[in-house]
């Protein structure tokens, strides 16, 4: 479904991305693991149009992708929903779901039915400002947003970040949850352990290069991943 090959990016004079090289197969759940400054938002933000690398190619169902302004992006079937959450604060969560399908490739119901069965509490809370909500309501309500443009492929940045271990437990369970409704997933997360337990494959980012790369469990049971992301 996605495919990088040899991508550079920079910010400035800085290589922040060395020669990636990434796949993801369509249903999977990847996970992208590493630790705070490797390149992992920035591997994002060059697939959703954000950054544009200075050399490479970005395949998206067989077609080049790179350079293209991120909203057309959207439009062709991949979504972010980013680190810091980043919704509308004063917008309702309505007014924040409606955002995210500006450029919808669906049934707008379809989507938003799809989100209000995976959030009940948004449905519930769909007239209240989306900066009064806790912070777990807020990434719930980040996730929903991307969800509403019906994307083939959604990225996560840092769902967990910030969060009770309880709210995390959540939000992992619907990760999986939407993994199984057919949307393909690619989850950046500091949190090794339940990212690696949650997805079928995973890469290892260091430094802006992909130095690891295996399915969830090998990973898992590697030592040099135990030592440097696990606590072992």
């Amino acid at each position: 479904m996605l495919k990088l090959t040899n991508i550079h990016a920079y910010y400035g004079p800085i290589e922040a991305l060395k020669a990636v090289d990434l796949e993801i197969n369509q249903g999977e759940i990847v996970c992208l693991i590493g630790n705070n400054g490797a390149g992992k938002s920035t591997t994002l933000m060059t697939i959703s149009g954000i950054m544009k690398p200075k050399t490479g190619d970005i395949l998206f169902e067989g077609e080049r992708i790179g350079g293209i302004p991120p909203h057309e992006i959207v439009k062709r079937g991949i979504s972010q929903a980013p680190e810091g959450r980043r919704i509308f604060p004063k917008l309702t969560i309505m007014e924040n779901l409606e955002m995210g399908a500006f450029s919808v490739r669906g049934d707008f119901q379809s989507s938003l039915d799809m989100v209000f069965a995976l959030f009940p509490l948004l449905k519930e809370r769909r007239k209240q400002l989306g900066g009064t909500l806790s912070g777990g309501e807020q990434q719930m309500l980040a996730i929903g947003r991307a969800l509403m443009s019906a994307p083939k492929l959604l990225l996560l940045d840092e769902p967990s970040l910030g969060l009770a271990p309880i709210i995390v437990s959540k939000i992992f369970k619907t990760i999986k949850e939407i993994n199984r409704e057919g949307v393909t997933v690619l989850l950046v997360e500091q949190n090794a352990r339940a990212a690696l337990k949650l997805s079928h494959r995973g890469y290892v980012l260091e430094n802006g290069k992909i130095t690891l790369k295996g399915n969830g469990e090998d990973l898992l049971n590697n030592e040099q991943v135990k030592a440097a992301y696990l606590g072992e």
